[in-house]
């Protein structure tokens, strides 16, 4: 207990001497070690990567989850380190609601079918979109946060570390200085009773304060070097972002494109249906008996439709460039 509160005390006189000298600086009545000009842009370059990573990773963040609720959900999630629970997307909940009112409607009608075919495609769109958060929070904002949380934190923590080393520093000097100007003044004015005693008593303090000197000028050296390796490392940092940010872009190239090749794929489908146009699927073989026929196979799919006066027993097929006539009973009609 004895020895916490001494250590106690001294960590506190040592604050205060700190904040003394530090107060002193600011009010430009104490002299401050500079740091050398690479150290200065080391540091310069360290606090700009820190600066713009944070921006571009709170930014990033309010792209892939705009909801502010569900962002505040999520990190409490991270910092209870719990896994977070899946979270349906948007599209897929209007997908799911589209099926839903389908089998209300009738899946039959033109209504209810068209609602399942766009519900399927709105489906695929918030699968796709799903994929892409996923991807692009392991690919892109997991490596951000690990240099904000881990890297940058232990650089802070060796650049105060510095800073304190380096207020030490100029205590030492303050300290030396006095001690050499009150060993000049005793020997420009002495006191023939006591020179002896007091200038021994002067010499061996500016003494120690030279020792102390040499202590705080070898720890701060000590941490400077430190710190600069820290800092230098910035640049493989700067490697790593490069390449999360060509996986984050591919994430995105590749998300745009299917969600275009999807859009693409509704719009022919939608286009069938105006036009009387529908899929259908093949049931059994059906060999041609005509030029005017279409043969079938088995678990194809082709396009049908019919045209004016044509039995209704029979509709037209495509496949391709072939197209011919082929029976209804050897299909079944999907939308």
């Amino acid at each position: 207990m004895d020895f916490n509160l001494k250590k106690l005390t001294s960590d506190a006189g040592v604050f205060f001497t700190r904040a003394v000298q530090f107060t002193e600086e600011k009010l430009g009545s104490a002299e401050k070690t500079e740091l050398d000009a690479h150290l200065e842009n080391l540091i310069a370059r360290a606090d700009c990567t820190k600066n713009w990573t944070e921006k571009i990773f709170r930014q990033t963040e309010v792209l892939l989850q705009p909801n502010p609720s569900a962002r505040i959900e999520e990190f409490f999630y991270e910092k209870l380190d719990k896994k977070i629970p899946s979270r349906i997307t948007n599209g897929e909940l209007l997908g799911q609601y589209m099926m839903d009112a389908a089998k209300d409607f009738g899946p039959g009608t033109p209504y209810g079918s068209t609602l399942i075919t766009v519900g399927e495609y709105q489906k695929r769109l918030g699968g796709a979109e799903r994929e892409f958060l996923q991807t692009s929070a392991i690919n892109f904002l997991t490596p951000l946060r690990n240099f904000l949380e881990g890297d940058w934190r232990t650089i802070s923590k060796e650049r105060r570390l510095l800073e304190n080393r380096r207020l030490d520093l100029d205590i030492c000097k303050a300290r030396v200085k006095k001690a050499k100007q009150a060993e000049a003044k005793a020997a420009a004015a002495p006191d023939f009773q006591e020179t002896r005693p007091r200038n021994y008593v002067l010499s061996a303090s500016a003494s120690a304060a030279e020792q102390e000197l040499r202590v705080a000028q070898t720890e701060f050296d000590r941490q400077a070097e430190v710190t600069r390796l820290l800092l230098e490392g910035i640049s493989s940092t700067h490697v790593n972002h490069l390449r999360c940010l060509h996986e984050f872009v591919e994430a995105q190239v590749t998300y745009y494109a299917q969600c275009h090749q999807y859009m693409q794929e509704l719009q022919k489908e939608l286009s069938l249906i105006t036009s009387g146009h529908r899929k259908a699927k093949v049931l059994y073989d059906y060999d041609a008996h005509d030029a005017s026929e279409l043969s079938l196979l088995a678990d194809e799919l082709i396009t049908v439709y019919t045209v004016p006066g044509m039995d209704p027993d029979w509709l037209v097929g495509e496949r391709g460039n072939q197209k011919g006539k082929v029976p209804v009973t050897y299909l079944e009609l999907l939308s």
